[in-house]
């Protein structure tokens, strides 16, 4: 028979990691996924539809980024890590360039169409 103990911490582990990254709680399915690697954005650009969600996925071997919309005012998001992934929604039609907060040599488009 197992402790209680043996039954308790795995389910505390699952639920700690599922909240764990805000930006991966509750997310929903992505519209188009961008690779980070290598130090890059791939693709560099992508054209959506208004409504899609963007998945951007940390695929580096240990470094750390982010998503900033910089020109659009917003304030830069929190870095995520590898194995991590930032999502964003967008409810706009436009051209949204971004870049990576630490590494602002890394930069990319999205846009959105009707």
């Amino acid at each position: 028979m197992k402790s209680m103990q043996q039954l308790f911490l795995p389910a505390m582990l699952a639920l700690l990691c599922a909240f764990a990254n805000p930006a991966q709680a509750g997310a929903e399915s992505p519209d188009a996924v961008v690779i980070i690697k290598g130090m890059k954005f791939q693709p560099q650009e992508i054209t959506v539809h208004k409504g899609a969600v963007v998945r951007w996925e940390n695929r580096e071997k240990r470094q750390y980024h982010s998503v900033w919309f910089e020109q659009a005012g917003d304030p830069e998001p929190d870095y995520f890590f590898p194995g991590e992934y930032y999502e964003r929604k967008f409810d706009k039609v436009g051209v949204f360039p971004y870049r990576c907060g630490p590494h602002p040599e890394m930069t990319g488009v999205v846009k959105v169409v009707e």
